[in-house]
């Protein structure tokens, strides 16, 4: 079994495995093993029986994390995220922390407490660069979804990282993920759950209560925050350190906005690099 070599590199939304393409390579020279998959729901995944739940919730996408591990026979793996893939896994670190040997999150613990979530919508700030969730808690953003999916992925991609200029050829051969018959079902899912307005995963339950406690994550860990980000700005992944209990480290990249590994692959891999050496000497 793969140990302390293996990377997996979850994916945020509304992204795919090619945010990974600058920094996979760099790694895989470096001599690690690097794993880079797609969310439930995106691209070729599919889900095995049409009873499954089609669920977007924090612990679905964390334990994925831990399944995909099990699949591949590997004991334990670091853990690269930003988004949802962030959220995935740090949910997989404070859950399931003999199966993580190191985590780097972009911006810091995004565990969620889904009741509390559906009680207080938060500041009036998060509220207004959240937008999106918000419209998607509507009815019509679902037609809007249904009908002009990749609208709305090109406009967050323009809001979060406003010093990104992208290419065209870049976002259609992302957005290609989204045409995935489960990916309106569970994007969906993903945000309705977030605010109280839709049914969870009975099987996920006795997870979601556990995260809503706020579990510590005592793995090594590096925070890779762009202080270009325009939905979680760089004070968001700030005063954390309480919720680390080993190894910790906070990094600004600096001109980076919301996906680090495609707009800052040299720093995101150096700060993967030396994550990797702290952690190897734990």
């Amino acid at each position: 079994m793969l140990c302390h070599r293996g990377i997996v590199t979850p994916h945020g939304w509304p992204f795919d495995p090619r945010c990974y393409d600058d920094v996979r390579g760099p790694l895989a020279t470096a001599g690690y093993r690097v794993i880079v998959p797609y969310l439930r729901c995106f691209g070729p995944t599919v889900f095995r029986s049409p009873d499954i739940f089609r669920s977007g919730q924090q612990s679905a996408l964390g334990k994925d994390v831990i399944d995909l591990l099990d699949a591949l026979r590997i004991k334990k793996a670091t853990l690269v995220g930003y988004d949802l893939g962030g959220r995935a896994a740090c949910v997989a670190a404070a859950l399931w922390p003999e199966r993580v040997h190191a985590l780097a999150s972009a911006t810091g613990y995004t565990i969620l407490n889904l009741e509390k979530n559906a009680k207080e919508p938060g500041s009036i700030e998060v509220i207004r660069l959240s937008w999106y969730r918000w419209f998607l808690n509507k009815r019509l953003g679902e037609i809007e979804l249904e009908r002009d999916p990749e609208a709305l992925a090109r406009e967050c991609w323009k809001a979060w990282s406003p010093k990104w200029q992208f290419t065209n050829a870049e976002f259609v051969a992302t957005a290609k993920s989204f045409h995935n018959p489960d990916w309106i079902a569970t994007t969906l899912n993903c945000y309705r759950t977030w605010y109280g307005n839709a049914p969870g995963d009975p099987g996920l339950q006795k997870y979601e209560d556990q995260l809503a406690k706020k579990p510590k994550i005592s793995v090594p860990t590096m925070i890779l925050h762009g202080d270009s980000d325009a939905l979680y700005p760089t004070a968001a992944s700030e005063g954390q350190e309480s919720l680390f209990t080993g190894f910790y480290e906070h990094r600004i990249l600096e001109g980076v906005g919301h996906c680090p590994p495609k707009e800052g692959p040299r720093p995101f891999v150096k700060g993967i690099e030396d994550l990797m050496t702290a952690a190897n000497k734990v």
